[in-house]
């Protein structure tokens, strides 16, 4: 049988112009590849975002190979500054362009053409399982988390999983991701008492609050990072108060911050430190602040173990070089999978992801999904 053309099917899907939550056909596009392969195909869409399901072989099988990715994309931004369509999967010099040729359209055609080929030419014991989602670069409530809940629901089982996600800062089978840090942002609102600016006595600078607060909150140092993971960040990303009058102290302040933390850290752990360090910000200033916090996600390890020995002796196998094993990034989805089974992440170099002009080396498509490919074998043999 012909091997699956995965650089093919990689144009296929950048051809389908799904920017978040826009389908655009590239679920259509995987399901008819893979249905064809004999993958009972299953949509699974929920509060208007859509998602694949995808098993080969036997449900509840004790050895399931699971793989998670995305078909979303972020938008074009600036059509005019492209220098090829941004669905059109022009190739070029070795490289093919288009948005979410590498984040991730590329990961997901290597790892359903691998697939493909290894149930139609050495048909494992134990199954295969796809789940594809359309929200990862969304709020990602009814994307990976939808497709985790209904697999509960019917007692689908991944024994592990890969996820797809570029994770090679430079060069191919640089790094795999055994963990991810944690994330949550904080919307911090000052409000104080507003007055002329001639007359700061008669006032309560909610301004002048709000800088002592993220002074406090940025030159803190939050740990000196653990065996896997760097030291926690906290980055403020704004602040503002809406006023253009020079000669009025405004009401009330804004900003924003965004913290990246380690496993010394929970998410409710630092918001009940950043709440505090509020508090202590009124008592000081006579001020009434108020922090919303959204965390994004927990930190999480796999521990170095038989699944990411098989990915890196893989890795190694193909391109020579030994990944690194990191924990270094922002968040993706296998923050949910975590929960589910074990779970490591690896793909492609990511240096043009979500830039204008993204692409990815052709030949970087055949070689990963020769790496795809030899995680599976070795998995299933």
């Amino acid at each position: 049988m012909t091997p699956t053309d995965a650089a093919a099917l990689t144009a296929r899907l950048i051809r389908c112009p799904s920017v978040t939550p826009a389908e655009g056909g590239a679920l259509g596009v995987l399901a008819e590849v893979l249905g064809a392969a004999g993958f009972q195909c299953t949509r699974v869409d929920r509060g208007g975002v859509s998602n694949l399901f995808a098993r080969w072989g036997a449900q509840g099988h004790a050895r399931s190979f699971g793989f998670n990715g995305h078909t979303d994309v972020v938008p074009v931004g600036n059509a005019a500054a492209w220098t090829a369509d941004p669905f059109g999967a022009e190739q070029r010099d070795g490289w093919m362009y288009g948005r979410g040729a590498t984040d991730m359209k590329s990961g997901v055609a290597a790892f359903a053409a691998a697939a493909v080929d290894l149930v139609t030419q050495t048909p494992p014991d134990g199954a295969v399982i796809l789940t594809i989602t359309g929200d990862e670069e969304g709020d990602a409530v009814d994307g990976t988390v939808a497709l985790l809940d209904w697999m509960e629901r019917q007692g689908e089982r991944m024994s592990v999983c890969l996820v797809g996600e570029p994770t090679c800062p430079d060069h191919m089978g640089q790094m795999m991701k055994i963990g991810r840090r944690g994330s949550l942002s904080a919307w911090v609102t000052v409000t104080g008492v507003q007055g002329h600016s001639a007359y700061p006595h008669r006032a309560v600078n909610p301004v002048s609050a709000m800088a002592r607060l993220m002074d406090r909150l940025a030159s803190r140092r939050l740990d000196e990072g653990t065996a896997h993971f760097d030291a926690s960040t906290l980055a403020v990303v704004g602040i503002d108060t809406g006023n253009p009058a020079t000669n009025v102290i405004p009401a009330e302040c804004r900003a924003t911050v965004n913290i990246r933390f380690n496993d010394l850290h929970s998410g409710a752990s630092l918001s009940d430190w950043l709440r505090a360090q509020a508090a202590d910000l009124d008592a000081e200033c006579g001020t009434r602040t108020d922090v919303m916090v959204k965390i994004s996600g927990e930190s999480f390890l796999t521990p170095p173990g038989p699944l990411s020995e098989l990915v890196a002796r893989s890795v190694t196998a193909e391109t020579g070089v030994t990944p690194e094993m990191s924990t270094s990034g922002g968040t993706s989805d296998a923050r949910f999978v975590k929960a589910h089974c074990p779970v490591v992440e690896f793909g492609l170099v990511g240096k043009t992801m979500h830039q204008v002009d993204e692409r990815v080396e052709v030949a970087q498509i055949h070689q990963l999904k020769a790496i795809y490919g030899r995680i599976l074998r070795d998995y299933f043999a």
